[in-house]
Parts: structure tokens; sequence; C-alpha cells
């Protein structure tokens, strides 16, 4: 591989949710170089990277912001510069499963893990009979999602049928659907596992989840979310042990899985997989310590095994 190579190419596309990483990145003199998604192309016959170790920081709601999103062009250009000898963190792999919340929820079940009670569809005329299946109220929501989009709750069969005939239910950009059963979390709290490098990071709980769909955790999401407060949190040994299992499964190198207490009957529920980490917002306050340290750590752990290999 070329010695002129920066050590590290961060893709990314929120313009303000990573200047924390930057910051640090910075402070530790790295070789490193961002480069924006939004105006990115490639060429397919082009074998050189754009560094040695390239971080993936696409967001699934980059649709929201671009109606040119690159959902599906960072699949291809990721899994291009892994063929051309990069090291790619969170590459087309765990992109299958990030760009489809079916393929994420057929994941949990395969590891055994619960999971609310879900139906995939391709036709809106088909969800009113999938709700009537699984029971009301439902959840209809995209397949492919972001920052709480493409959600409806319908408590009324009329109401979901009027939406359906009249193409006002959610649909993600790929055409497909999820009718899910509401679950209510115990006490209005959903948790959500932070993985690295295959380890639970850390835990936090969002409680009054049930005020918003939209639970991302960094600094510049929670301005809007007043209700929705934020706190560290130590998962039973058991939720821990599947958190990795799935990370593993998935190939996910760093991102947040998510679940909820069933209030009916106790059980955990898997429900999202996110392979954009925000981390939290104010971490020394709520976790004492700073997860862009150990995520930066990483990499220059990465970084120091590809130069090793290359010796």
């Amino acid at each position: 591989m070329d010695a002129a190579l920066p050590d590290l190419a961060v893709f990314y596309e929120h313009p303000q949710w990573f200047r924390p990483l930057f910051e640090v990145l910075d402070r530790r003199r790295l070789n490193w170089t961002a480069i924006p998604i939004q105006d990115h192309v490639f060429d397919p016959a082009d074998r050189r990277p754009p560094a040695r170790v390239v971080l993936n920081r696409l967001a699934m709601s980059s649709f929201l912001r671009q109606s040119e999103h690159a959902l599906f062009y960072t699949q291809a250009v990721l899994d291009h510069w892994a063929g051309a000898g990069a090291q790619v963190v969170n590459g087309a792999g765990v992109l299958n499963y990030d760009l489809n919340k079916a393929r994420q929820l057929s994941l949990f079940a395969r590891l055994g893990l619960a999971i609310p009670k879900t139906r995939v569809a391709h036709r809106r005329e088909d969800t009113p009979r999938l709700a009537a299946e699984i029971g009301y109220p439902v959840l209809v929501k995209a397949n492919v999602g972001g920052s709480g989009a493409g959600m409806i709750r319908y408590d009324d069969p009329d109401q979901l049928a009027e939406d359906a005939a009249s193409c006002l239910t959610p649909v993600g950009v790929d055409g497909v659907a999820l009718v899910q059963a509401y679950v209510p979390a115990r006490g209005g709290r959903v948790i959500r596992c932070e993985v690295l490098a295959g380890r639970l990071l850390y835990a936090i709980a969002l409680d009054g989840a049930g005020s918003t769909f939209d639970l991302c955790p960094a600094d510049v999401c929670m301005v809007d979310k007043p209700s929705v407060t934020i706190s560290a949190f130590e998962p039973p040994p058991e939720i821990a042990a599947a958190v990795e299992r799935v990370a593993a499964a998935a190939g996910l190198d760093v991102g947040g899985i998510e679940y909820m207490i069933d209030d009916r009957d106790g059980a955990p529920r898997f429900y999202d997989l996110n392979a954009l980490s925000n981390f939290v917002a104010k971490p020394l306050e709520v976790l004492g310590w700073d997860p862009h340290e150990r995520l930066v750590d990483e990499l220059q752990r990465r970084i120091g095994e590809g130069a090793r290999a290359a010796a």
C-alpha cells in the first residue's frame, strides 16, 4: 500500500456530530483526513484507498437531510475500499443490517433474543391485514429509518386503513415497511448498549423515551428532547453477553444495540441495531469518562496492526 497514504480517513455525513471525535484525533496528532460523504464520487477501477484505516460514520438519518442521500452509495464505496486493502471500521457488511430493520430483527431472533411481534411488508395495502394479525396498538415503521423517522402509532384500524389507502403510511426508501406490536416499555425506559471492538463499552438508560421515537443521545440531538433523561446503566451479564453476540454476528465494530423491558411480561425485547455511534451527551457527567478517547485508542490499535503487517 502507498506509504504516502494517511493512517486514517473518517467518512462522515453530519456536519456537527463528529466534532468531539475530530478534536480527539487532532489532540492525539494522528495522521488523518476527513472525507465528507455528500459530494463524494469514486472510480471503481482505482485501487488506491483513501487511507490505511477508514472509519465509516454514515448516519441512517441522512435521507432526512439530503434528498440525494448516500445510503446505498456508501455500501458500494466501503466495499471498494476494503477490496483495495483498507481496514474499514463498520464496513459494508454491517451496513446490510443498519440499512434494514427487518434483517436486524431476524438476526436478534436467530440468536434467541425476544423481539416485538412484527410483520414485514413490501406493499402498503397489506399493512391493515398484518396489523389485525398482530393486534392493536401497532407501530408502522420504515424499514430504513434514522432519528425516529418514518414511525406512526396506530390505535384505530379505520385510521390505518384510511392512511394505507391514501399512501400515507410509512415506508422506507427501499419501499419496505414493518408492522410491529407496540411494546409498553417498563417505566418508559429503553436501554442503549454501545459496543466497541466486540465488547460492551457502556450502556445508558433513556427515561421518558415514550415521549419521542428519536432517541439519538448525542449533544446536538438532545436539544429538542427535554423530557428524555439519560443515565449510566449496567445491564445484567446475560444482556451484556447477548449484545456482544449480536455485534459479532453483524460485524458491528462500533455502535449501539437497543432493547426495552416489556412491562407486560418482563421480557427484554431487542428492536434496533445502529452502526453510527454518536455517543452520549455530556459523557463526563453521565459516564465519568469520554468514549471518544476509547474509540481513538481502538483506531490507533488498528493503525498499528496494519503497519506491523505491512512491515
